[in-house]
Order: structure tokens, then sequence, then C-alpha cells
């Protein structure tokens, strides 16, 4: 099928061997695309959302997270799925593959952005754009004589700290980062916690596939919880949670805004356990 598809859009033989290789790749990796998916598009289901865009999304992901960004940039992929997307696709079609790979380029860090190529992207006034405030947490035990960190691990590959959304919903709207947080963390891992301290802020501009761009807002806690097995909330964009000593921590793949957040917080610890404490 894909020999006659290469025909009969105009394909040739140096077409051919690429096509090849991202369409084993994406159907290697397909669980993986569509946990991503769920992740960065939460308010669309799979099934809800179109063959042709699901499927861009899909290649779109692939060559984002898996491909040799030297041979395929951050951005020529997004772009492409984009141009895909508004060829094959719906009317809207475009916008929301923007939207998606859009929310994944910025959780990857931006990967190969130059500053030069800002331009026209942040017309809208940086203080006007919506605000959604998010919770987390460095949730620290005592077990044994020694410290543990509760980490997630997303399926993008890093390990993290536990997080959510703070007064999302009318009838917590009112909620503060504290109290916001010692619910979602609950929610997340069923930990109780009980927050020590503030340790840091992080605030930065997300797309999301209807709203458009907004703010995020996290702060970030110290906070303590008995040393008991974790509960992972079955949710798209997490598979694992676990907890870690203090000095098996530095192996870990961080994204690298949570790394000031984290290395805060192991001084914090350090600190606790420091001579006479």
């Amino acid at each position: 099928m894909l020999a006659r598809n290469v025909d009969e859009f105009g394909g040739d033989d140096t077409d051919k061997p690429f096509m090849e290789t991202l369409l084993d790749g994406v159907l290697a990796k397909k669980d993986d695309l569509d946990l991503v998916i769920t992740k960065a598009a939460p308010d669309w289901p799979l099934e809800r959302i179109a063959p042709v865009d699901r499927n861009i999304l899909r290649i779109g992901l692939f060559e984002l997270l898996f491909a040799d960004r030297t041979q395929v940039p951050a951005k020529v992929a997004i772009n492409e799925a984009i141009e895909l997307a508004k060829v094959f696709g719906g009317d809207s079609s475009g916008r929301f593959i923007n939207g998606v790979l859009g929310a994944v380029y910025k959780e990857l860090g931006e990967p190969g952005k130059e500053e030069k190529g800002k331009k026209e992207a942040n017309k809208k006034r940086y203080e006007d754009l919506p605000l959604q405030r998010l919770g987390g947490a460095v949730v620290y035990a005592k077990h044994g004589g020694q410290y543990y960190l509760a980490l997630v691990h997303d399926v993008f590959g890093h390990w993290t700290l536990s997080k959510g959304k703070i007064g999302d919903s009318p009838d917590i709207k009112n909620e503060t980062a504290e109290e916001g947080t010692i619910r979602e963390i609950k929610e997340e891992i069923g930990l109780d916690i009980v927050i020590k301290e503030q340790i840091g802020e992080n605030e930065y501009v997300a797309s999301h596939p209807e709203k458009g761009k907004m703010r995020k807002r996290v702060t970030y806690f110290l906070a303590e919880a008995p040393y008991e097995d974790l509960k992972l909330e079955q949710k798209g964009g997490l598979d694992d949670a676990r907890w870690f000593r203090l000095t098996d921590i530095l192996d870990l793949n961080f994204y690298d805004d949570m790394l000031p957040i984290v290395t805060a917080a192991v001084q914090k610890l350090l600190d606790k356990s420091g001579p006479g404490k």
C-alpha cells in the first residue's frame, strides 16, 4: 500500500526509504504517541479526533520526539504537520495540530528555538494572556534514617514533580496554592502531604488546542509525607511513580527547569540532616 501511495502522489525511489522509516517508526511507537496526544489534548479523547488529524499528530509527534533533530528540526516537524493538516484535514485541523504539537514542543523545552525567530509570535501582550495556576511539590519522606523523594515519570521519558491545576472548577476556584497542591498530590500519587515551605515558582506560555496561548504559573513547595506505597492516578501522560534516595536522583533524567527546584529542595534536606541535627 505504501508503494502504491508513493506512486499515486508523485513520490520516487529517493522518497520511499524515508517514508518507510517514518511509517515503521510511527507504528512501533503508536501506543506511546497516543499517550502523548492524550496528555497534550486532555479535552479531546482519541476517538473524538478525526482520523486524518489523529494520524497527522502521530507523524508529527514521532518526528518531534524520536527523529534525528539534525535531519528533522523540531520546528520543521511541526510546520510540516500543520501543512499536512491544512491540505488533508478540515477547516480547523491546522490550528488544532498546531496547538497540540506546540504544547508538546513547550514541554520539551523548545528544542532548537532561535531567539531571533520570535518576531510576531507574541503579538498579544504577555500580561493579557489567560492565567492557569498550578501547584507542585518536592515530596520527601524519612525512612530508615535516609531521605527519599517521591517522583513521577512521564511519557516523554523524564522524571519530574507531581503537580496539578489549582482552582480549576467552580467548587474549588478560591483554593490557595497550598490547598490545591495538597489536593492534587493526593489525587495523583495518593500521598497526604504537609507543606513545609515554598521553594520556587515557574511561569511560561503554553498552547491549548482550543483556548490558544495561555500563561501557566506553577508554585512549588517542599512537602513531607509518610513513606508508603505510591498510588499513581491512571491518566494520560504519566506512567510511573517511585521513591528515590537522595543519593540516587543524580542519575535521573530531569527537565532543565526542574533542576533548580529539585536542587534547592535537596540542599534544604541536606541542611536538615547536617551535623547536630
